[in-house]
Order: structure tokens, then sequence, then C-alpha cells
């Protein structure tokens, strides 16, 4: 039957415990002085933070630990809102999907710097002489390392919606409305949380250029963790990135504890399944859901929600036979309009970049696209065969994921901005070629959103499944190949498609290293939009941010695009 989806579930005051009540009315308090310290300073003029440099003394770290998390946090609610609209319009609209679904390819392949390079001077034009405009330039190119993969998480998740909950749904008379909230966001939640830690995480990995903002001549270093690290790579001083690792470390540990393991445990109970097992613990939200206080806080928004959420909007559309006779008129509409957008962004981009452009650059361009190309292929399969069999095993464990979730979130945020010293002392020392030896600093950008998502989908698996395959004595191989991968593999392509974006993402910063005034490069794509955005090449930033998202586009319209057709007929849990 449907899932009974309500925002106050779970969220049931026990006995009143003083020790509880106060240990979360220190944590409201906290949480509320930490917006308003954070956001103290986004109104003040712009000279606040341009001449005051960014200091390496350990006692700023917990001020720009929160400056950097605020970011974030702001990142995330914004890529979930778009997630929940770009994801439903890309799923359920017929028109929509052949358009967004490229669209959603091209923007997971622009990578962190081709969006900065245009969107700083407009976000600072936004609020002229003002740290907002920079601050919300430094949110969106987070914004653009979480939103993706938790779109096409989303989009993946409606589009495998078992048959017989559908078929329930339509029997209960939902409306779109209901059935959206009822249904189809409690089946997508598992995967979702577990794409929004990679999210979390992505956001770290680009932290630094998000914050320590260089194009052109034009230069902006934000508070925070990111640039804390861009100052002490520049200084080489490695005291200081230790620094950074170890506040790095504990605030992935404190919104591990206070924000998505409750989300994972919470998640847990929208698994579909038809046989019980042990459910995920989460401390934190248990104490929430004791709590006298959080209840007395969120039970009038629980009641409006509650009351939304029963509302009988977005009526069913008319039958198919009303509406057939306007259908190929508006189809025509459509995509009339889609061909002109098309048509007219190529011209602005032709008349953009061609007054400054020879054939050479193209030429150069695609030959490093490839070079690249190559790069990501050979890290996507080697991430794939690493880490699928152990996500399975993690996902299938909850007690496991608990104790890996923590850990996997750490190694996925880490930047590969603090390997750099150690990347450039051992291809110096050894004389090796960096074209090889820098790639494995792609591998951060790639490997952790299989990982996340096959254990998501490990998670999502229904025990009855597990069971019977048991009774049906599958053992090896065989038990890998009936029973496991078909279960998970809408997951698994999901992960490989925003992982080769994500590979490609980390080319930016991978294929050029610096310490100090030494600087390491491999020929590839990244390396070359990296270079041209620190000259403020914008002719050539164009060309090739559009190179990067023909390949992109390219690849996963012949490979990723049919297994992703072959995971919606065949391996659905149905």
């Amino acid at each position: 039957m449907p899932f009974a989806f309500s925002p106050g579930a779970g969220l049931v005051p026990g006995r009143f415990r003083p020790l509880a009540e106060i240990l979360v009315a220190i944590l409201v308090l906290a949480v509320c002085a930490s917006l308003v310290l954070g956001s103290a300073g986004t109104l003040a003029p712009l000279t606040t933070i341009t001449s005051r440099p960014i200091r390496l003394d350990p006692a700023w770290l917990p001020y720009y630990a929160l400056r950097t998390v605020l970011r974030m946090l702001a990142a995330m609610a914004a890529s979930l809102l778009f997630t929940f609209i770009y994801g439903t319009l890309a799923a359920k609209s017929r028109r929509a999907e052949p358009v967004l679904i490229p669209l959603l390819d091209v923007l997971q392949s622009v990578p962190v710097l081709g969006y900065l390079s245009f969107t700083v001077l407009f976000f600072l034009h936004l609020f002229p002489g003002r740290v907002l405009g920079a601050e919300l330039a430094a949110v969106f190119a987070i914004f653009t390392s979480q939103a993706w993969n938790m779109t096409f998480s989303f989009y993946q998740a409606l589009r495998t919606v078992p048959h017989d909950l559908e078929e329930a749904a339509r029997a209960f008379r939902f409306p779109a409305w209901q059935r959206f909230w009822r249904l189809e966001v409690p089946f997508a939640m598992p995967g979702l949380v577990w794409n929004m830690m990679m999210s979390m995480s992505g956001g770290w990995f680009f932290v630094v250029a998000s914050e320590a903002i260089t194009v052109g001549d034009r230069s902006i270093a934000l508070p925070g963790i990111g640039s804390y690290v861009a100052v002490a790579i520049a200084r080489q001083d490695l005291r200081a990135v230790g620094w950074a690792i170890l506040a790095m470390t504990l605030v992935i540990i404190v919104y591990d504890q206070l924000l998505f393991r409750p989300l994972a445990a919470w998640a847990d109970m929208f698994r579909v399944e038809q046989t019980a097992r042990e459910p995920a613990r989460a401390w934190f939200l248990q104490l929430l859901r004791r709590s006298l206080l959080v209840h007395g806080m969120v039970f009038p928004a629980s009641l409006f929600l509650r009351w939304l959420l029963r509302a009988r909007l977005l009526n069913p559309p008319p039958s198919s036979a009303s509406r057939s006779g306007r259908s190929w008129l508006l189809d025509i509409v459509w995509y009339g309009a889609v061909l002109v957008a098309l048509l007219w962004a190529g011209n602005v981009l032709v008349h953009f970049a061609a007054k400054e452009l020879h054939w050479s650059d193209i030429e150069t361009t695609f030959r490093l696209g490839f070079y690249t190309l190559l790069r990501v292929l050979i890290l996507v399969v080697l991430a794939s065969i690493i880490w699928v069999p152990l996500g399975v095993m993690i996902g299938l464990r909850p007690r496991l994921a608990e104790h890996v979730q923590p850990l996997a979130q750490f190694l996925a945020a880490f930047p590969a901005n603090l390997l750099f010293p150690l990347a450039v002392f051992l291809i110096l020392r050894w004389r090796l070629d960096p074209n090889l030896w820098l790639s494995p600093l792609m591998i951060l950008g790639t490997q952790w959103y299989i990982l996340f998502n096959v254990i998501a989908g490990a998670t999502a698996y229904p025990t009855d499944l597990l069971e019977a395959a048991s009774e049906f004595r599958f053992r090896g191989w065989q038990w890998w190949r009936r029973a496991v991968l078909p279960g998970i593999f809408p997951y698994f392509v999901t992960g490989a498609i925003t992982a080769s974006g994500g590979a490609w993402n980390a080319s930016i910063v991978a294929e050029t290293v610096s310490w100090g005034d030494r600087t390491l490069s491999a020929q590839g794509l990244g390396a070359y939009i990296a270079r041209m955005t620190v000259a403020g090449d914008y002719p050539r930033i164009v060309l090739g941010v559009a190179v990067m998202s023909f390949f992109v586009v390219f690849f996963n319209r012949v490979l990723w695009r049919p297994l992703y057709a072959l995971g919606e007929r065949h391996f659905r849990l149905d």
C-alpha cells in the first residue's frame, strides 16, 4: 500500500526528562546563535573582507568553519528545492523530459570554475559593494557541486516506482499532489538522503574554488575553511593544512551526528518490503522524538503541513481522449520554442567566442578533451570494480553502515587541494610523469558517487527478496547476477552518471596542482580551463566548457542513457 508520509512522523513526546530537555534547549540556542553570528556580516560593505586577509591562526578556524557550513547548508536547501521541481518535471512531463535531461547532462559537465567565471560578476553587480553578492556567488558555486546528483537520484526514483504502489495510489484516488508526497517522495527518500550526504561532501571537495575566488584580475577570499586552505597552500604552511584537516573532520562528525544520521534513520522507515528488519538507529533522532520542547515547536507547523498534504491540489488531468485533439499542436509549439531557444543560444555563443578564436583553438580543446576522457573512463571503471561490492556489503548491513557512514563522508569530502603538497613532492622527487600520476587526484571526485548510490540501492533492497534468494539457494556469482545486481542496477547507473560528471569537474583541480611557487600540469581539458580562468580569457573559457559539455553529453547519450532505460524496463522492484 502507499506510504503514510507525514511531516511530524515519529515526533511523539515521551515523558519529561530534564537533562534531555536541557540538552535540546542548548542545541536550539546554539543553532540560533550560529545563524545570527554566521550571517551578521553578509550585508556589510565588500571592503570589510577584501581589506581583511585570511588569518592562519587556528583560533579563527571555528568561525571560518561556521561560515563554510552555513554556505553549504544554504546551497543544500536550494539543491533540494531544485531537485523536487526539476526532477519531477523531467520524470513526469513527456515534453519536458527530452529537454531537461540533456540539459542536466550539460549542467553537471560545466565545472565550478566555469560557473564562477560568469556568475561572480553577476552577483557582485546584483548587490554592488556588498558582501552578500560574493556570498551568493559562493553559495551558487557550491550549489552546482550538489544539485545534479540529487536531481538524477530523484528522477531515477520517480521513474522506477513499483507498479503495484502506483495502482494502490490510483485505487485510493490520490490526486497528483498527494501521490507526490505520500508515495513518490517517500519512495525516493532513502536514495535521496544518501545523495544529500554525497552532495555535502561534493561541496567540501570544491570549497576552495568556491570561497577563494579568482577570475582574471578579480580576487575575493570569503571567510571560510576553503579560503584558509588556499592561503595555507600559497604559503606552503603544512601546519595550517593540518589544522584545516582537523577542523573539517570535526565539522563532518558533527553534521553526521546531528543531521545525516537522523535523516538516514528516518528515511529507513520508507523502505519497500514485506518482511521486517532491524531499523536504523540515531541517538539524536530519538532525542528529538521524545522532547516536549521540540514537539511544542513543530506542532503548529506540523498541523499546517498535514492539512496541506491532505489538500486535493493538482487534480488528475483530463482523459487522453479529451486532450488528444490539441496534443499534436502543443507538441509543435513546444518543440518549435525549444529549437528557437537552441538556435539563439548557439548564435550568442558563436558571436561571443568567434572574434578571438581560431580553428587551432578548437582542435586543441578537442585533443585535450580526449586525454581527459581517457582518464575519466579508466577511473569510473576502476571505481566501479572496487566500490560496487563494498557498497552492497555496507548497504545490506545497517550496523556496518552506521559506522562506515561518517568515514565515507570524510573521505568523500577530502579536498584534492590538501593532497597537493604530497603530489608535488612525490612527482618531483621521483621525476614522475604528471600526465599519469596526477590522475589519481581525479578519483577523489569519482568513486564516492558510485559508493553512495550503491549503498543507497542496497539499503533500499527489500529484505523479502534477499530471503527469497536464500530459499532458492543462490550462491556466489549467481547471487550477484540474479538477485543483487538487478536490484541495485538503477542506483549504480545513477552513481556512474554523476561519477563521470564529477570526474570531469575534478579535472579542473586535479590536472593543475600548485604548492607555493611550484606548479605541475597534465595535458587535459581541465588544466586548459583552469589556465584560461586565471588569465580571464572568457572566449576560451566558453570554448573549453562547451567542449567539456559536448564530451559529457555525447558519452551519456551513447552509454549511460541506454543503461538507464534498461534499468527502468527490466530492473524495477515490481
